[in-house]
């Protein structure tokens, strides 16, 4: 009985660490796609700035 209620207990924390990684990778998958996105509006607003300039 005893055996039984360490094996679920066991179980169970490991389901809780797949969770927490799970939830880890999704926030790298999320800042690198924001990182992206900024990099790429800031690079889109200094082509605009450049086009305005005078010759």
């Amino acid at each position: 009985m005893l055996a039984t209620l360490w094996v679920l207990a066991n179980a169970a924390e490991e389901g809780k660490n797949v969770i927490l990684s799970m939830l880890v990778v999704g926030l790298i998958f999320i800042a690198v796609i924001a990182i992206g996105d900024l990099a790429h509006i800031a690079v889109s607003r200094r082509k605009a700035e450049r086009s305005k300039r005078a010759l």
